[in-house]
């Protein structure tokens, strides 16, 4: 362990599950959701277009915790754990002097503990442990069940979120005025849904309070495709637990700002992956619509304070290399992510490229581009969602003009009039699967229609759903 960096920020990351980037108010949501988010992405750094590497829980983590694509990290899907020689955020922070702490849903253990408790060999690099493998499965929204270090359930009190955040606050207070600085990660399960009862239980009162109050075009379109009711049924809940996920923070930028640490934490909020509501396929991701891939991305604190608004969309696989070159911590030359730090303020980062690379596995084998206005997809229809991590050969099965269609209602792949645009755009994901490390395929080009996109396309609407495969214990996650 190398000497302690006595002048180097504390950092706290807060991970949210399944949060659209639409949720907030900066992002144009009129209900007021979220105050404190909004206030921390407008004093700090503010990333606009957030694009999570891949919208599935564990493979989304993996890419969090080292930096690297999800399938060069092991974790393609959900009950997988990461190569365990892999450099991580936390172990690379540890060696460089910081106190390293965890808390709420891990999900990158695959089998190894249940859903409780973590073995110490799948922890990464963290040594201050309170965590569950699979907080869906051991909590409820008022009962909170989490494993110490020594695999011990701890049963903390209120609502799940307050809970979690009370917790961080307690780590602050314990170790906020030690020689040694501290990375906290504090991942919250809100507002993901209950698994067993397919719900968003929000704080009482909270889901009254915003039921009908906010319906998203994309949501507001398709919602009458969806299997179980939809985002009618489930939209209030959901943003109800936003509200107290916001409240929460805020909460947490107090006990800093009490105890003097505001303007030495870095602090990070984003989420794993958003949420579609079983509009586009049976589940609530495992898609590359913007529901699906796009997230909420703010942080404040040394580096960040004033920094403006990157509007480029960028990777959240970029957030490890950004805190470590924040907190002067040596970037590990496994890390595939590039840092934001060239980009706030204003600045410019001429190597980068400007489409962001996703990919998608469990519902189908796909892959996607991200720019400023386009969105191009692909998936392997006859490669195995659940066993294959990649395939050799590809169909094009997406095209979105995000400027006349940020919602993504009109497919484009396979129009004439759009024919170049798709074949740049498939060059430019080759080139980003080649970079992550897979082999080159073959990219077949949509079946050609002629004319021009008018409506909402039906094909879109009603994608087959190839069947999420049940994951531990016979549950998807």
């Amino acid at each position: 362990m190398g000497a302690p960096h006595t002048e180097a920020p504390h950092v706290i990351v807060v991970l949210t599950d399944q949060q659209r980037w639409d949720t907030t108010g900066v992002h144009g949501n009129p209900a007021d959701v979220t105050p404190e988010f909004d206030r921390m992405a407008r004093a700090g750094t503010h990333v606009e277009h957030a694009i999570t590497p891949q919208p599935v829980c564990a493979p989304a983590r993996a890419a969090l915790q080292t930096g690297r694509w999800p399938t060069a990290t092991g974790v393609f899907r959900n009950g997988l754990a990461p190569d365990r020689e892999l450099p991580t955020l936390a172990s690379s922070f540890l060696a460089a002097g910081y106190t390293t702490g965890y808390l709420g849903k891990w999900h990158l253990a695959a089998e190894a503990g249940g859903d409780g408790p973590v073995p110490a060999a799948y922890r990464m690099g963290y040594t201050h442990w309170l965590a569950s493998e699979l907080l869906e499965f051991t909590s409820d929204a008022y009962r909170t069940v989490l494993h110490d270090e020594d695999g011990e359930p701890v049963r903390l009190p209120g609502y799940r979120s307050d809970a979690l955040f009370d917790a961080a606050i307690r780590f602050v207070a314990d170790h906020g005025e030690d020689e040694r600085p501290f990375l906290l990660f504090v991942s919250l399960l809100e507002p993901h849904h209950q698994n067993a009862t397919g719900d968003h239980p929000a704080p009482e009162g909270y889901a009254e309070r915003y039921a009908g109050t906010w319906l998203p075009p994309d949501l507001a379109a398709l919602a009458h495709g969806a299997s179980d009711g939809g985002p009618h049924r489930h939209l209030g809940g959901y943003l109800g637990q936003v509200k107290r996920l916001d409240e929460g923070l805020g909460r947490l930028r107090d006990a800093l700002r009490s105890m003097g640490l505001t303007d030495r934490t870095v602090l990070a909020w984003t989420s794993d992956h958003g949420s579609h509501f079983r509009t586009r396929n049976d589940e609530f991701k495992r898609s590359a619509h913007e529901a699906s891939v796009r997230v909420p991305l703010a942080l404040t604190g040394p580096g960040f304070t004033g920094g403006g608004r990157i509007r480029r969309p960028v990777s959240t696989l970029d957030l490890v290399p950004t805190l470590m070159e924040a907190a002067g911590v040596p970037v590990p030359a496994s890390v595939q992510g590039r840092s934001l730090l060239p980009l706030v303020g204003g600045g410019d980062d001429p190597g980068r490229p400007e489409e962001v690379f996703i990919q998608i596995s469990e519902s189908h084998v796909g892959r996607a581009v991200r720019t400023a206005r386009w969105k191009y997809a692909v998936r392997a229809p006859e490669a195995d969602p659940w066993n294959e991590p990649g395939a050799d050969r590809y169909t094009e099965s997406e095209l979105y003009d995000l400027d006349a269609d940020p919602y993504e209602l009109t497919n484009l792949a396979g129009l004439t009039s759009h024919r170049q645009v798709a074949e740049a755009l498939r060059e430019a994901l080759l080139r980003r699967m080649e970079h992550a490390g897979e082999k080159r395929p073959v990219i077949e080009p949509a079946p050609e229609r002629a004319g021009a996109a008018r409506g909402t396309d039906p094909e879109v609407r009603a994608l087959p759903w190839e069947g999420v495969r049940l994951g531990h214990h016979g549950r998807t996650t």
